[in-house]
C-alpha cells in the first residue's frame, strides 16, 4: 500500500457500526416514550415478513485482556449468573409485553464479556426461556462468541441442542510476547481444540478474530498467525485493526505503553500481509475486515447484496428490527437507538422497578436516514447510488467535492448518481463514510473520540 496514503488518511475516524454515531445521538430529544413508539412502528412493519434480531450481553470474565473495548465485569464468583439471568429474562419479558405479539426470532447472538463464563446448564435454560416467548423464523440464525480456553464440549452441545450453528473464537494473535501484552494467553492447541469440538458437533460456521496492530506485534507475528489460522481454516474471520482508545476505556487499554504499539505503516503492512496470505486459501474480502470461503453464508449473502451491518458487526441476516438485552446493550429499531445501563447494579434496579434499563438513545430524523443508508451501502457493498430520488439530499453536492481528492488518489469513481469504492480504497472506506457524516462535519469533537481509521 503507498504510505503516502496511509499517512494522509490516518485520522480519527468512526467504524460505523450505527450513523448516528453514539457520540452523536442527540439525548435531549430521546425518552423511553419516544423509543418504545419508535420499535412498535419497527416490529409492526418488519416481524411478520423477516422477524427480529436479539443480542444479549453477557458481561462477566475471569480475567482482563487489556485489548478489550467491551463492557466487561471481572470476576470468578460464578454465583453471579443465575441473578444476570433472571434480570435479562425480566427484560426480555418488558418488551414482549410491549411489542404485544409473539416475535419470530430471526438471529440470536451472545456476546460479552465472556459468554462461555457461564455454566451450559445456565445458558441453555436463558436460551430456552428467551425462545418461549417467540417463533422461529425460517433460515434462522444463532451464534456466540467462545473463549477458546473455556469453551467446552458441554458448552458448545448445550447451545446446539437450542439452535446455535456458529461459534466465534478470539484468537488475536499466537504470539507469546503479544499474548502477555494483551493479557490474553492461550496455545494454539486450544484454538484447535475449541474448532475441532465444534466442527464434530456439527457447527457449520466457526469463526476466528485476529487482530493486527496490537502491541509488540511484528510483521512475523502476523505472518505467524495466519498461518497457523490457515492449518484450521475457519469459515470466516474478522481480521482487524486493534482500537487504541485508553481516553474511553480507562486502565483497561493501559497495560502497554503507546511507543509499544506499531506505525501505521506497519499496520498496514500487517493487513496487506495477512490479507494476501489468506486469499491464496480461498478466502474473500467481505465489507471492511471481514473474510469468509465461499461456503460461509457472509460470502453468500454479500453475492446476493443482503450483506448487512449493525452493532454486532456484518451479518448475513438482515432484520430492521434488533433488541438488545444486558448491560450496556444496544437496541435499534432502524428509526432509532436505545443503550441500557452500564453498571449491573443500575440493570438490575431499573429491571425490579419493571422499567426498560435504557439510559441513552437517538431517534433518526429524515436525513439521519438517508445518511444511514448510504454509509450502510458504502460499509457492505462499497458503492452507494442516489438514483432513487428519496436517497437524494441537499449537502450531496458538498459531499461528493470532499470526495474528489479521494477519487484523484484513486480510491472510489463518482459517476453522476452513483460513488463505487475501487479495490485500492476499500483500506479507506472509514474516511470515505466520514465524507457523509453530516453530524460530525457540523461538529468536530474537541476531543478524539475514534480510533485511528488505518
Amino acid at each position: 500500500m503507498n504510505n503516502v496514503l496511509v499517512k494522509k488518511y490516518n485520522v480519527a475516524g468512526p467504524r460505523y457500526t450505527s450513523y448516528p454515531t453514539v457520540p452523536y445521538w442527540n439525548n435531549d430529544t430521546f425518552s423511553i416514550e419516544n423509543w418504545k413508539t419508535s420499535l412498535i412502528r419497527s416490529f409492526n412493519e418488519s416481524n411478520a415478513s423477516e422477524g427480529i434480531s436479539i443480542y444479549i450481553h453477557l458481561p462477566f470474565c475471569e480475567s482482563l485482556c487489556t485489548f478489550c473495548g467491551c463492557n466487561k465485569s471481572i470476576t470468578k464468583r460464578h454465583e453471579v449468573e443465575s441473578p444476570y439471568i433472571n434480570a435479562v429474562l425480566k427484560e426480555w419479558d418488558l418488551y414482549c409485553d410491549l411489542l404485544g405479539a409473539k416475535p419470530k426470532i430471526k438471529e440470536l447472538h451472545l456476546g460479552g464479556g465472556t459468554p462461555t463464563f457461564f455454566s451450559p446448564e445456565n445458558l441453555k435454560n436463558l436460551i430456552n426461556s428467551i425462545l418461549s416467548k417467540g417463533t422461529l423464523a425460517d433460515g434462522y440464525e444463532f451464534s456466540f462468541e467462545g473463549h477458546p480456553n473455556n469453551t467446552t464440549r458441554a458448552h458448545l452441545q448445550a447451545l446446539y441442542d437450542v439452535g446455535f450453528r456458529r461459534v466465534s473464537y478470539g484468537v488475536q494473535d499466537y504470539n507469546e510476547t503479544v499474548q502477555k501484552a494483551i493479557h490474553r494467553i492461550q496455545p494454539f492447541e486450544n484454538v484447535k481444540r475449541a474448532t475441532e469440538l465444534a466442527r464434530e458437533i456439527g457447527y457449520n460456521s466457526v469463526g476466528h478474530d485476529i487482530i493486527f496492530g496490537l502491541p509488540f506485534q511484528t510483521l512475523e507475528h502476523v505472518k505467524h498467525t495466519i498461518l497457523k489460522t490457515k492449518e484450521l481454516l475457519p469459515d470466516r474471520l474478522a481480521f482487524y485493526s486493534y482500537a487504541h482508545v485508553p481516553w474511553i476505556k480507562g486502565n483497561g487499554q493501559r497495560g502497554f505503553n503507546e511507543a509499544n504499539l506499531p506505525t501505521a505503516e506497519l499496520k498496514r503492512q500487517q493487513y496487506e500481509m495477512g490479507k494476501a496470505l489468506l486469499g491464496e486459501v480461498g478466502y474473500h474480502e467481505i465489507g471492511m475486515d471481514h473474510f469468509a470461503l465461499p461456503t460461509d453464508s457472509l460470502y453468500q449473502s454479500m453475492l446476493q447484496g443482503d450483506l448487512h451491518r449493525n452493532f454486532m458487526g456484518y451479518t448475513a441476516n438482515k432484520t430492521q428490527c434488533m433488541i438488545g438485552l444486558g448491560v450496556s446493550s444496544i437496541s435499534d429499531s432502524w428509526y432509532g437507538f436505545a443503550q441500557n445501563v452500564k453498571r449491573i447494579d443500575d440493570y438490575y434496579n431499573l429491571i425490579n422497578e419493571n422499567k426498560l434499563p435504557v439510559y441513552r438513545g437517538h431517534i433518526l430524523n429524515e436525513e439521519d436516514l438517508i445518511i444511514r443508508k448510504h454509509i450502510l451501502n458504502l460499509m457492505c457493498q462499497f458503492k452507494t447510488s442516489w438514483k432513487k430520488e428519496y436517497l437524494y439530499f441537499t449537502q450531496l453536492p458538498e459531499v461528493l467535492e470532499k470526495l474528489e481528492e479521494m477519487e484523484s488518489d484513486g480510491l472510489l469513481n463518482i459517476t453522476t448518481n452513483t460513488i463505487t469504492v475501487t479495490k485500492k480504497g476499500y483500506p479507506f472506506v472509514r474516511n470515505i463514510c466520514m465524507a457523509f457524516d453530516l453530524l460530525l462535519q457540523r461538529k468536530q469533537p474537541e476531543t478524539q473520540l475514534f480510533s485511528m481509521t488505518i
